[in-house]
């Protein structure tokens, strides 16, 4: 794996140099895009909107339009903004994890130490799975501040990016009418969970679109053509669902 930022954890006056790492990486099928006449690639070209030119990447920079016009910003201007947090991930308080909600998780990213700080790495993964507690800061990575929790997991410290409370958007404009249950259905319900109710085991639960999607492609470069399921969803309505409740009891 390559590491994608380096600098340092914050905890307390303890600085724990590390590296960080991408802790996913996608199941899904990568496509390219193709001429439907001849099949040719469809390449994207970096264009100077004003003489069409294409522009090599060394001669691109960032602006921002300030006033009817742009701010070109340099790399030095990205760490001068606010360069500990380009260097540092201060670790600011300590928070039961069950505490956040789930909306607010993003991306996860294993941390390495560093030579000089597998030590100090250690007691803070420790301390951490002792106290049953996770770490909350912020960093910037790639000039855009984070705001992260870290937690040990499997050996090891894991980062998780945490969204803004401001990144949220607001859903009370969303249509969600109020509707009456009855006793009876709730019950029914209630009892359709629990009967399918078991431990959560990850493992059990596959990416089989990608699996099905690789088989017709399969087919297809053997000059076969795939075989359309049609699936028609029937949507339950209100006086159908108690019916519909025991049904899936049976």
């Amino acid at each position: 794996m390559r590491a994608i930022w380096t600098g340092a954890i914050g905890f307390g006056l303890v600085n724990i140099p590390i590296k960080i790492y991408a802790a996913t990486q996608t199941s899904s099928l990568d496509f390219d895009m193709l001429d439907r006449k001849d099949q040719a690639n469809i390449k994207y070209k970096r264009v100077n909107e004003q003489t069409g030119k294409e522009v090599a990447w060394d001669n691109i920079v960032k602006g921002f339009m300030l006033k009817d016009k742009y701010v070109v910003l340099e790399d030095a201007d990205f760490e001068e903004a606010m360069p500990e947090k380009n260097k540092m991930i201060n670790l600011q308080t300590f928070v039961k994890e069950q505490e956040i909600d789930s909306i607010y998780f993003d991306t996860p990213y294993y941390l390495e130490p560093q030579k000089a700080g597998t030590k100090a790495y250690a007691l803070l993964l420790q301390a951490l799975e002792k106290s049953k507690m996770a770490g909350l800061g912020t960093f910037v990575m790639r000039s855009v501040e984070n705001l992260v929790i870290i937690r040990p997991y499997n050996k090891l410290l894991l980062l998780n990016k945490l969204r803004f409370e401001e990144e949220i958007r607001d859903a009370s404009d969303l249509g969600i009418p109020a509707s009456k249950i009855s006793k009876q259905e709730m019950d029914m319900a209630l009892q359709l969970i629990k009967s399918n109710s078991k431990p959560f085991d990850i493992s059990a639960f596959k990416n089989e679109y990608s699996k099905e999607l690789m088989k017709i492609i399969t087919q297809k470069s053997k000059g076969k053509r795939a075989t359309i399921r049609k699936i028609n969803v029937e949507n339950t309505k209100a006086s159908d669902l108690l019916e519909k409740l025991k049904a899936s009891l049976a």
